[in-house]
């Protein structure tokens, strides 16, 4: 889902939009446990068994696609990392949105350069950053 593009938000709010990644997420571990999604993907054991438990800690966009690449439906962490991160490329073209609309549109304490660089993959990316950033283009789109 995280590689799959968003046009609408289908009125979810930010948190909304979070938890179904968070349950996404959440069914690859029960998949496979904790412990060998922990080492597997190479993320915190705490963190996947926090999320695990339901709970929606800080987890990084990179974490999060090496988590759901683990699952048969997904492809690689790379792959899905890539693709959420042209989607909202694409979206913003979509919704006729620039970088300083954007950062005026988004709950972050991020400039549109930083918006930009973190598009752009030359900075990293949480989940919460990409949930915002995702539900602002999504919810601009017709």
């Amino acid at each position: 889902m995280l590689q799959d593009q968003r046009v609408d938000v289908d009125g979810l709010s930010v948190d909304g939009l979070r938890a179904e990644y968070d349950e996404e997420l959440r069914a690859v571990i029960d998949g496979h446990g904790p412990e060998t999604v922990a080492a597997e993907s190479d993320v915190d054991v705490g963190t996947v068994s926090a999320i695990a438990d339901g709970e929606s800690p800080p987890l990084s966009l990179s974490d999060a696609a090496a988590i759901l690449a683990l699952g048969e439906e997904y492809p690689d962490a790379e792959t899905i990392e890539t693709m959420a991160c042209e989607h909202l490329l694409l979206g913003m073209s979509m919704a006729v949105l620039d970088v300083d609309a954007l950062a005026s549109e988004v709950r972050l304490d991020l400039s549109a350069k930083e918006i930009q660089q973190k598009l752009e993959r030359r900075a990293a990316m949480d989940l919460a950053e990409f949930v915002a950033i995702e539900y602002a283009i999504a919810d601009r789109q017709y």
